[in-house]
């Protein structure tokens, strides 16, 4: 239970960090998509680790293995099982939180929930799980390619270092260019420079991650208790460390009156279009046709290379020195996350409006 994501659209997820494989079955993809496997094992190394100084030094090629629902490049209809085989476990690492707790980490909850848990790599808790929702995400987003949708997200803030304006002022484009997936050359190299420290000192940075959609049909969304952002929000907060999603801007004029923050109305060749997008492109859960845009917040890392106190299984007092290969910053590897995430909600959506069939 809770494994899987998804109503018509569906990913279920298995493995564990440190087993032998991770990997999913998608099922609801329709039959006859492009299976392009180059631009899936791209997703995928976008989000794997070892891929810069800034990020945990685990090697893992993360090679995909399509394993049924494809036929001579095409999907079949049928669901799409894929693998992606653990290579460079150093399980050893853990051998000293086996029974104690870190602080602030799931072992805790796991625990209680099921009286017993995987210490190596935090097992199921490990964000290697989502190496499966970044294959599932770039399935989605081959179905989404010909109806124009895309996704594209980047890191907007790292510790107290945040982009200014909106993501209209930056060149998304760009956000390719560096490590930690900035769309401003020079705010990257300062963030890039934060995380290095951090990572220096045995410490972690939280941050954010904006995300824009652009091309979403409208009318995606179901009244009242399934409303677009309400799935949207719900897909974000399953990511390991999301802490927190806003979407619009409305949050940051609290302090000014409706008059002023209305999305009013114009019309362009017979097309409504707004003026103004406060709204991230959703109005009473219900996509408009215009940008969708939100915030996801992550939180720092919680397992760190220096010494916490903490308390063992048996509840005394100890100290918890960790050792391994850690990511001191989330957030440039959850760029491609936050991305896959938004496409299968998506796509779960648009086959949900439009009876299971995209064209």
């Amino acid at each position: 239970m809770g494994n899987t994501f998804g109503t018509l659209y569906r990913l279920t997820t298995f493995g564990e960090s440190h087993g032998p494989a991770v990997g999913g079955v998608v099922d609801g993809l329709p039959a006859g998509v492009e299976i392009d496997q180059a631009f899936i094992q791209h997703e995928l190394d976008r989000r794997r680790p070892g891929q810069s100084a800034l990020t945990t030094g685990r090697r893992e090629a993360d090679r995909v293995e399509l394993l049924s629902g494809v036929f001579e490049g095409r999907s079949t209809g049928c669901p799409i099982g894929f693998l992606v085989r653990n290579a460079d476990q150093h399980s050893s690492d853990y051998a000293n939180v086996r029974d104690t707790f870190r602080p602030s980490h799931a072992d805790y909850t796991y625990t209680l929930k099921y009286g017993l848990r995987d210490h190596r790599g935090g097992g199921r808790s490990s964000a290697r799980e989502t190496i499966s929702r970044v294959v599932g995400g770039a399935l989605a987003r081959l179905a989404l390619r010909p109806l124009g949708v895309e996704i594209r997200a980047y890191t907007s803030q790292v510790g107290p270092l945040a982009l200014g304006g909106s993501y209209l002022d930056y060149d998304l484009d760009r956000r390719e260019d560096n490590p930690v997936r900035c769309p401003d050359a020079a705010m990257a190299a300062r963030m890039a420079d934060l995380i290095a420290q951090a990572k220096a000192d045995g410490d972690t940075l939280g941050g954010r991650i904006t995300c824009v959609i652009s091309g979403c049909p409208a009318g995606l969304g179901e009244p009242v208790a399934d409303k677009f952002h309400a799935r949207l929000a719900a897909a974000m907060l399953s990511i390991n460390a999301a802490k927190g999603f806003e979407y619009g801007d409305i949050c940051q004029h609290l302090d000014r009156r409706g008059s002023e923050v209305n999305d009013l109305f114009t019309s362009r060749d017979g097309r409504i279009r707004t003026l103004t997008n406060h709204s991230g492109g959703i109005q009473g859960g219900i996509t408009n046709g215009e940008d969708i845009y939100f915030t996801v917040a992550f939180k720092p890392v919680a397992t760190l290379l220096r010494e916490q106190p903490t308390v063992d299984t048996a509840g005394r007092p100890t100290v918890l020195a960790m050792r391994g290969r850690h990511d001191p910053c989330v957030l440039p590897r959850a760029v491609p996350i936050v991305e896959a995430m938004a496409a299968m909600t998506v796509l779960d959506m648009l086959l949900l409006a439009r009876g299971g069939k995209l064209f």
